[in-house]
């Protein structure tokens, strides 16, 4: 006979701390009841989502004041370090946090919120070449993609940004990210890119250097992980 614990509501709570606690990367609701219907095959009182997401509140408000919480970002949830303790957390590691130029940050900031968009148009804002590095750069981080091309002479590919870029950034969607006036300039939006960028320290121990520079010279922004 199969043990019917798992479903109770207690039993469940542990199960989902564990899981999110031993993935790699963030996990969906719809990942977790997978895994624990996959777990109870053949048993007919198979977890609803709703279950789990009163599990996930459970977990959330246990976290609350504590030196880690449970945060849902685009592909799903993850325990992270608050960022009251970035400070000393940042001490584990001795080595420099990365550091992005602005050329990259611009480009950045230009798809996540001008998106979808192409290279010729964050050309036309910044007003400067974009290095094919840039782009390259942030595709190989998975921060942004191509999700089509524009029907135009050349057809040039369109990018927009990712889950990945999402769950980076400590985001749900890309309703949060900070509201801006519609009358901004670009040097406002990358440095608000970097200081999120500096907040994340703690978030992605990885670290990989960029390496762009700004084609017309401009010194790099402080942009940085580790």
């Amino acid at each position: 006979m199969k043990d019917q614990s798992q479903n109770t509501p207690s039993e469940l709570v542990r199960i989902c701390e564990a899981l999110i606690f031993a993935a790699d990367k963030p996990l969906s609701l719809e990942r977790m009841r997978a895994l624990v219907d996959e777990a109870a095959a053949g048993d007919d009182s198979a977890v609803d989502l709703p279950a789990l997401k009163a599990a996930i509140a459970e977990l959330q408000c246990h976290y609350q004041g504590r030196g880690v919480e449970l945060v849902k970002v685009g592909s799903g949830y993850r325990f992270q370090t608050c960022t009251g303790v970035s400070d000393v957390v940042n001490r584990l590691w001795d080595e420099k946090p990365q550091k992005y130029s602005r050329a990259l940050l611009e480009t950045l900031a230009l798809v996540a919120y001008r998106q979808p968009i192409t290279r010729g148009d964050i050309e036309e804002i910044r007003g400067v070449s974009v290095s094919s590095n840039i782009i390259k750069t942030l595709v190989e981080r998975e921060w942004i993609r191509v999700i089509g091309h524009r029907d135009v002479p050349g057809r040039p590919a369109i990018y927009a940004t990712t889950k990945v870029f999402l769950d980076y950034f400590n985001l749900h969607s890309l309703d949060q990210l900070p509201a801006l006036a519609d009358v901004r300039d670009i040097d406002t939006i990358s440095r608000e890119i970097a200081q999120q960028l500096e907040l994340e320290d703690t978030q992605e121990p990885e670290a990989q250097d960029s390496g762009e520079k700004e084609t017309t010279g401009e010194s790099p922004a402080l942009g940085t992980l580790n």
